[in-house]
């Protein structure tokens, strides 16, 4: 099994951002996404507050979002994103647990090792 310690920081970017991409685009589940990462896709209160057809629509940008640049994603692990929905800015956020959800994974380009959440928030509940 190849571990971080085998990767350069190159690759591992690489392996955690494309795990990342799968885990995003398996949130509608209404496509297969092949050996898509584990893990929960999660929302705030604030987020739910904007109603189910907002909750809808955020959850398809999310899934099809692909606007990550050196400025917002500076490790390169497709983890974070802007969306701004009819002028409300709303951010979702990967955080990489492991498998018991409790603590930071000990391996995060591992997915044996690794849980994804995926939450929906407001930056004023950051």
């Amino acid at each position: 099994m190849t571990t971080t310690l085998d990767l350069d920081p190159v690759q591992e970017a690489v392996l955690i951002a494309a795990q990342n991409d799968a885990f995003r685009h398996s949130i509608l589940a209404n496509l297969p996404v092949a050996d898509a990462p584990q893990g929960q896709f999660v929302m705030t209160r604030g987020v739910a507050a904007l109603g189910i057809d907002a909750q809808l629509e955020l959850t398809r940008r999310v899934a099809a979002f692909d606007g990550f640049n050196a400025d917002s994603d500076p490790q390169g692990w497709h983890e974070m994103g802007v969306i701004d929905l009819d002028g409300t800015t709303v951010w979702f956020k990967v955080d990489l647990y492991d498998v018991d959800y409790q603590y930071g994974s000990p391996e995060p380009s591992d997915p044996l090792q690794t849980r994804r959440v995926l939450t929906l928030l407001l930056p004023s509940e950051y």
